[in-house]
């Protein structure tokens, strides 16, 4: 039996997948201990065309969506280990030693590894930030509930026994989120690598791209939270001071009408009050982000209150859309 199986979904990656490829052939883990599959999601550009000169186990299925190509992946897997990144993801040489380094404890059924990115637009660089923010709160959990597809790892016999990713999510949002928590209300053990690195090539470099990106986000954890209702309080991977923004951005956008509306009434100070509360409380918990990127990047952690409040109003607008949409 191999060590490892390495599976990459690719839908219209004719851009990337090359260089995704090439970097799982040359990593420094023997080559004779693992195997890299690829399945296209019925790609409609010349995808299907490129991955047929590379060195890899190619297989073909109609469009279903990143979870079904994993899924399809990991059932024609021969590894112990499995694992997940993406099409637009190019790892280190280290990357996959380094991934299957924890499983030399037993108890370890599953892995995280962390994203990097080459890109340098703002947006591009606030993403990375985000990340790192997300990361050391990993650190410090001896065990997490959150394995991103970008770098994932996973025993084989639990990834099979819990069904794998569920494929009604039908786009790459969250369906890695619904898996994880289920397997950490199993009570199973993973754990987070940050040794094991892919460099990210479609981190969002554009306000626009960033903001529809949030926007789902927010969308599809509402589904996942809708299954797991206590992961909404608190979670390994999730900031609590993102929470309390959506809440205090909304509160000063809902107050502020109120204002002209309730004016020379009996409502119009507590109308200023619950603006200046929300408005001065939203200020307040950015600071923890600012200064955190401040060390990192000076521009961005100045811009930092912008971007978050951009951020908070995406998710937001994705939370509300979803309850609106599941209105009994």
């Amino acid at each position: 039996m191999l060590k490892a199986s390495v599976i990459v979904p690719a839908f219209n990656a004719e851009k990337t997948i090359k260089d995704c490829i090439t970097a799982l052939t040359e990593q420094s883990f023997n080559k004779d201990d693992y195997e890299i599959i690829v399945v296209d999601d019925g790609s409609t550009d010349k995808t299907a065309e490129i991955i047929q000169t590379l060195p890899v186990k190619y297989i073909s299925k109609p469009n279903g969506g990143p979870a079904s190509a994993r899924n399809l992946g990991a059932k024609e897997a021969k590894g112990e280990i499995i694992l997940f990144t993406d099409s637009d993801c190019v790892a280190t040489p280290e990357w996959l030693a380094e991934m299957l380094k924890p499983f030399s404890d037993l108890t370890v059924k599953a892995v995280k590894g962390v994203y990097r990115t080459p890109l340098k637009s703002l947006t591009a660089r606030f993403a990375q930030i985000e990340f790192e923010e997300r990361y050391e709160m990993l650190k410090k959990a001896p065990s997490i509930d959150m394995i991103d597809t970008y770098s994932a790892a996973f025993r084989k016999d639990v990834f099979e026994h819990v069904g794998g990713f569920d494929e009604s999510f039908p786009v790459a949002n969250n369906e890695d989120t619904e898996l994880s928590y289920k397997l950490s209300s199993m009570g199973l053990k993973m754990v987070f690598n940050p040794d094991a690195i892919v460099n990210h090539l479609g981190h969002p470099d554009s306000v626009l791209r960033y903001a529809k990106l949030k926007f789902w986000r927010g969308y599809w954890r509402m589904a996942v939270y809708k299954r797991f209702p206590g992961k909404m309080v608190k979670d390994t991977y999730t900031p609590q001071t993102l929470k309390v923004q959506i809440l205090a951005l909304f509160g000063t956008l809902f107050s502020l009408p109120l204002i002209p509306l309730f004016w020379h009434t009996y409502l119009d100070m507590p109308a200023v009050f619950v603006a200046l509360v929300s408005f001065f409380g939203f200020l307040a918990v950015t600071l923890p982000f600012m200064l955190f990127s401040l060390k990192r990047d000076m521009l961005v952690g100045l811009l930092s209150p912008l971007f978050i409040a951009l951020r908070a109003a995406s998710i937001g607008t994705g939370v509300l859309y979803y309850a609106f949409k599941h209105l009994p």
